[in-house]
């Protein structure tokens, strides 16, 4: 194993502050309140191109010959490393090409092309973008630079570190996510040379979790498929050049749900005003899994880089899963004056009605049956029960129905 010094770390990072905003830690009293830890949050969405990957592009580009730059660069990446590269490309003044799978959001697309690069959408997940992005560089000569498995960007991410550690100089624990492992590979190693004591955990989506099976088989592993919302993780392979400084630094790997997730994006909205993609939310999604009282925790927020009908999918089904949002399915005679009565016995209990969705062919009896469909907005769990409890006591027998708005 190449050492990982800290010498390079601090070259590093002197070199990215050329590009990156001071994302200085925010003290999170909802989180510390929940998890009765002190909890920090690492806010990377808000770095210029919305995610950590700058960092590891910019300092990787500046490690290479003139003639390396000169032969125009190519990636691959779901959006976040892409728009690393295309910028770091741009200051530098050279080429880049960006192969990114084709579901990739659209938001980060256009800011991948709006930064000067060229992009190709090839294959359903990272692996298949990053395939086809090694047989360009085959075919046109260009010079590759992996999002992950390369010790210099690895290095470049890992800068990160140092900048929680100068500021909370006895953080007990960093969480940081996981996709291919650059970043928990920096993190972990810079953290371990300045304080051995702290605790560093990874976080994957349980769809996604190729380094925890890496770890478990004590060699990389390729899953079958991958399957989660945090698109900026959903990696089948992890990094060979840097699963042995993950397997050595990391002290454990937990993973999320992508239900965490979306209840994880709500709690950040509605109590951070902050915009975190899914992936950036692993970290926070993780708090609850981490059985520990009264320790300095720190969440890196890895970017923020969301489209907005992600974005509304997203909160619908966290109001969803809070109860805050729930469809009620009732049967009633085909009357008039039904729907008035069912109205009257929500707004009551000040239950709030969004949609109805009338039914009269559940039976071929109308009389005795017409389906009404109700979604409600509730304050909560508490709130949602009290409204089904009063149907229930009018004779309505409600049943709740499991769809979104």
């Amino acid at each position: 194993m190449k050492e990982l010094s800290l010498d390079k770390f601090e070259e590093a990072y002197e070199v990215v502050k050329e590009v990156t905003s001071e994302t200085k830690l925010i003290y999170s009293d909802y989180f510390s309140a929940q998890t009765t830890n002190k909890v920090y949050l690492k806010p990377e969405n808000m770095q210029l191109t919305g995610a950590y990957k700058l960092r590891g592009a910019y300092y990787k580009i500046s490690t290479l010959s003139e003639e390396e730059r000169k032969k125009g660069l190519i990636t691959a990446s779901a959006g976040n490393h892409a728009q690393g590269v295309a910028y770091a490309a741009k200051c530098y003044g050279v080429k880049a090409v960006i192969v990114m799978p084709t579901t990739t959001p659209l938001i980060k697309v256009n800011r991948t092309k709006g930064y000067g690069a060229e992009v190709i959408l090839q294959g359903d997940v990272y692996d298949e973008a990053c395939a086809y992005a090694y047989k360009l560089a085959e075919e046109k000569g260009y010079t590759f630079v992996h999002p992950f498995d390369d010790l210099d960007v690895a290095t470049g991410q890992g800068t990160i570190a140092m900048e929680i550690i100068k500021e909370q100089p006895l953080v007990d624990y960093i969480l940081v996510p996981i996709g291919g492992g650059g970043l928990a590979t920096g993190v972990s190693a810079l953290a371990k040379l300045l304080n051995p004591k702290i605790k560093v955990i990874g976080v994957e989506p349980a769809g996604a979790n190729c380094m925890q099976e890496s770890i478990r088989a004590g060699k990389v592993q390729t899953l079958d498929r991958v399957s989660t919302i945090a698109d900026g993780t959903a990696v089948k392979t992890p990094g060979t050049n840097i699963f042995p400084y993950v397997s050595k630094n990391l002290d454990g790997i937990i993973t999320v749900e992508d239900e965490e997730l979306v209840v994880a994006f709500l709690d950040m909205v509605e109590n951070h005003k902050m915009i975190v993609e899914n992936s950036g939310l692993l970290t926070v999604a993780a708090l609850k899994h981490l059985d520990v009282k009264n320790k300095k925790i720190v969440s890196i927020l890895s970017g923020g880089n969301m489209d907005v009908i992600t974005m509304s999918s997203v909160v619908q089904q966290g109001l969803v899963l809070r109860d805050r949002i729930f469809t009620v399915s009732v049967l009633l005679p085909d009357k008039p004056g039904e729907l008035s009565r069912v109205s009257d016995v929500i707004a009551k209990q000040s239950g709030n009605v969004i949609k109805l969705e009338h039914n009269q062919f559940v039976s071929i009896n109308r009389n005795a049956a017409v389906e009404l469909r109700i979604t409600l907005e509730a304050y909560g769990t508490e709130h949602k029960n009290q409204i089904i409890e009063a149907l229930n006591q009018n004779g309505y027998q409600p049943k709740v129905v499991r769809v979104g708005i």
